[in-house]
């Protein structure tokens, strides 16, 4: 009888092991390693617009991140104060509102080469 409320216990146990790490696993790739834990939540904001027809962005990387654009999916594409802004995806753009006046420099310089 012990030995059958053992073997019960454990195969619960693997059961629940297989369980959590499943979920842990479809978390962990749900999103890019850059985004991982940041919610969509944060992407409403007063001073952008859909509308792209500033003055077009000409780097190849996210100016927030460094990644490549296009690498982690189509790249979130926003005008700020006439200037289009191009970022690898919708968690940079948190960081891009903190301080936007520095990656705008970062884009213009891009534009002088």
């Amino acid at each position: 009888m012990k030995k059958t409320i053992q073997y019960a216990l454990l195969a619960v146990c693997a059961l629940g092991v297989v369980a959590l790490s499943t979920k842990l696993t479809a978390a962990d790739t749900a999103m890019p390693s850059c985004c991982s834990g940041m919610g969509m939540a944060m992407m409403s904001d007063t001073n952008t617009s859909a509308n792209t027809n500033g003055v077009p962005d000409l780097l190849t990387t996210c100016p927030v991140s460094g990644e490549k654009l296009g690498e982690m999916g189509k790249p979130l594409v926003f005008t700020y104060k006439d200037q289009e802004v191009k970022l690898c995806c919708k968690s940079c753009k948190k960081d891009f509102d903190k301080d936007p006046e520095k990656y705008i420099k970062l884009i213009r310089a891009a534009d002088k080469k």
